[in-house]
């Protein structure tokens, strides 16, 4: 015993003294009368010791107060006051004042379920703890969250969603990154008390992506939300009540929409992952890489997971002004191409029609000697679908030092309206596409040319009941459209006023016009956009505080090759040609190529026009580069090398400059601060990252059209959403999809 009592004695803190040398702890008590106020108290009395710091807003936001006073209100969070704008919730208002409340059915970007009940607070006055999600902050509202009665709410709340979950962390691939993991070890017990069977729930077929466990459900329905609200389509919902509820989609159809993989990265369990990523990697193994997506026009932004040199997933970044946080099944899926039918080494095709292998200085010997044989008007260079700012302002520097001014990018038409930056970019911004009231659409299906525009498109719809009208052949939108016509005549009667859609544009505030970048491959394209044009000065599309006529391209490079000049005819640059130089361009129709012409085709992958090629020459991905794109609204962007090159492959301006250099025409460059100074000097907008540069000019300096419009209807540019470039036709989950989802 007497060890016991010296361990106790010495394990003990020593007391504090109890004199005046106490310190601030101490107040005199005074008998004067003024001394004695309960001003005079709390003005000596010091600050709670307890109380903490205020806090920064989660996540580092910013809340921008209404300039009105009276639009805003002031709450106490844990003690400290908060000014939050009126219509804030509890839980943003909590999120406000730097305290990060648990949810799980909660997301910002949807409505409010309110049923997870994870969210629970203390509100004073309030007889129980209230759901802060649903509950909207009052003014003077007292919010207390981290009480010993929010605590059990929430350790019992945890108890419940766990009693049927089942202990698969070791093999979910949610593992690493599951807020029911991260919750359950902040805020759970450290026990449970259920000992019956675990119930258990049948797995639901999706499609090729979607993987589903669905007894790991916890029924939070943020998949059901966002397949309604965000992608526009009735494919999930809720069956069944009680023990046996369970979420599904009604009759066994497999989920169709272009977002599909969305539910993924929102579900805050391990009941929706990713198929072709299941059992692959941890997130903790993996290098993260943000950077951009170049299947279409729109530049998501992306963060690239590696592991090694190879791509394990790619999954959203956010950007509220290009693709909020979503992305298309296309952009998220298509990694498993960058390493397919991959092109490693240099070849040359020989006298038996066989490609041989061969080392860079035998490969551009071959290609300078053939470019110093022919003409100069007989050398064309065309730019792929793919293609940087960098590799297109090389290649055009060294097709004209050679001579030749025979340079494009494919897809941009005969004669590609590039003299002013207006007629080719989407002028509202792909943000403010949500302040327009009317839409046009003109020959585009924004569903399968730019997924995340028509998630724009679909959102207004949805939260202010915009008119939607559309011009084009039949087509499958996920919003009330109104189909108006198949070609130019139902254009024409607009622009003279004879339609029945007139008065609903005349009516509108904000109307938007978008045209579609297959307009460009039209022989009359110049008519077209003439009479769009006039639609667009007849109905106040476009005036000072608004320009709502916009053009929807199609592909990475079109925006960046129309501002560096690549404008060159197709047909007539192909048909004259001996010397060919395809920089990653796969779908330009060679048909009208002579048949003694030499092609040199420079890409990373073998697809369509490597069949044709006398010289194969392998450069690198955009996963494996630094490169500068410009998306459809004009906004420059870089992309980040993830994963080093595939076998001898290189970039591909440092090809062209290595070529220009044995042809003995060397260009100015050698490295890519260098080439990005000269696009400066041509297109000094595609110097300035993550800004987006509007057009000055005003489209009416353009000279009036003469040329008549055509009766021929609208075709469609995209025939099958998965499959649009050589990186998507050499991946195999987008080949699944496109044998199951578009199977008629």
């Amino acid at each position: 015993m007497a060890f016991l009592a010296r361990a106790l004695r010495h394990s003990k803190p020593y007391l504090p003294s109890r004199g005046p040398a106490a310190g601030a702890s101490c107040r005199w008590i005074s008998s004067t009368a003024a001394a004695g106020s309960p001003e005079a108290g709390a003005a000596v009395a010091p600050a709670d010791p307890e109380m903490p710091p205020p806090r920064e807003p989660v996540g580092g936001a910013r809340v921008e107060l209404p300039p009105n006073p009276e639009d805003a209100l002031e709450v106490f969070v844990d003690g400290h006051a908060v000014r939050i704008p009126k219509g804030f919730s509890v839980l943003q208002a909590c999120e406000v004042a730097g305290v990060d409340i648990p949810r799980f059915c909660y997301h910002s970007r949807l409505s409010i379920a309110g049923n997870c009940r994870m969210c629970l607070v203390e509100v004073e006055k309030s007889p129980k703890p209230v759901a802060s999600c649903a509950m909207p902050a009052l003014p003077g509202m007292k919010i207390k969250t981290n009480t010993p009665i929010a605590k059990k709410a929430r350790e019992g709340v945890m108890e419940f969603l766990l009693m049927n979950h089942p202990l698969d962390c070791p093999i979910c691939d949610q593992g690493g990154e599951c807020d029911l993991q991260d919750q359950s070890m902040a805020f759970g017990a450290d026990r449970g008390r259920f000992t019956d069977m675990k119930r258990s729930v049948v797995d639901k077929n999706l499609g090729p992506l979607v993987k589903t466990v669905m007894t790991r459900c916890i029924q939070c329905t943020r998949c059901v939300r966002f397949a309604s609200e965000v992608a526009g389509v009735q494919d999930l919902g809720m069956l069944g009540r009680g023990s046996g509820e369970e979420i599904g989609t009604y009759v066994g159809k497999l989920m169709t929409s272009e977002l599909s993989g969305n539910v993924i990265d929102i579900c805050p369990v391990g009941a929706l992952t990713s198929k072709p990523f299941a059992f692959k990697a941890r997130n903790w193994e993996m290098k993260g890489t943000e950077t951009i997506d170049v299947t279409d026009a729109v530049g998501s932004n992306i963060r690239v997971d590696s592991r090694g040199p190879e791509v394990m997933r790619i999954v959203p970044r956010l950007n509220e002004d290009i693709n909020e946080e979503w992305i298309s099944d296309k952009t998220r899926f298509c990694y498993d191409g960058l390493k397919r039918q991959r092109l490693n080494d240099p070849m040359i095709r020989g006298p038996d029609g066989r490609f041989k292998a061969v080392t860079w200085r035998d490969a551009i010997a071959v290609v300078a000697e053939v470019l110093n044989q022919v003409k100069p008007e007989e050398i064309t260079g065309v730019a792929g679908k793919l293609s940087d700012a960098e590799s297109m302002m090389a290649l055009k520097d060294f097709v004209n030092k050679m001579g030749s001014d025979k340079v494009l990018c494919e897809g941009n038409g005969p004669n590609p309206p590039a003299d002013i930056r207006s007629n080719y970019l989407m002028n509202t911004s792909i943000a403010g596409l949500e302040k327009a009231d009317v839409f046009l659409l003109v020959g585009t299906q924004p569903r399968v040319e730019a997924a995340m525009v028509n998630a724009r498109i679909q959102k207004t719809v949805r939260a202010t009941q915009a008119k939607v009208g559309y011009i084009g052949p039949l087509a499958d939108f996920n919003y009330d459209t109104q189909h108006l016509g198949t070609g130019p005549e139902t254009l024409v009667e607009i622009a003279e006023g004879r339609h029945p859609f007139c008065s609903i544009l005349k009516s509108a505030k904000n109307p938007v016009i978008i045209a579609g970048a297959g307009l460009f491959e039209r022989e009359d394209q110049g008519a077209v956009f003439s009479t769009i044009e006039t639609v667009a000065k007849k109905f106040n599309v476009t005036r000072p505080d608004w320009n709502g006529l916009n053009v929807l391209l199609l592909h990475a490079a079109q925006a960046a090759a129309l501002d560096l000049g690549l404008v060159a005819n197709p047909t007539e640059s192909v048909k004259s040609a001996k010397f060919l130089y395809l920089m990653g361009a796969d779908d330009i129709n060679l048909d009208n190529l002579p048949a003694d012409a030499f092609v040199v085709y420079q890409g990373h992958h073998g697809d369509k026009a490597v069949y044709r090629a006398n010289v194969i020459l392998p450069s690198s991905a955009f996963s494996e580069k630094e490169g500068t794109y410009e998306n459809t609204e004009g906004c420059t962007q870089w992309t980040i090398p993830a994963v080093p090159t595939v076998g001898d492959a290189r970039d591909d301006w440092k090809i062209v400059r290595a070529l220009s250099e044995v042809a003995g025409a060397p260009l100015p460059y050698d490295s890519v601060a260098t080439v990005r100074s000269r696009i400066g000097m041509v297109a000094p907008n595609l110097v300035r990252v993550d800004e987006r540069e509007t057009s000055v000019i005003s489209a009416e300096v353009k000279p009036p059209v003469k040329q008549q419009v055509s009766p021929a209807p609208f075709k469609a540019a995209v025939e099958n959403f998965y499959m649009t470039d050589a990186i998507t036709r050499a991946s195999k989950i987008m080949a699944q999809c496109s044998a199951t989802l578009l199977k008629k």
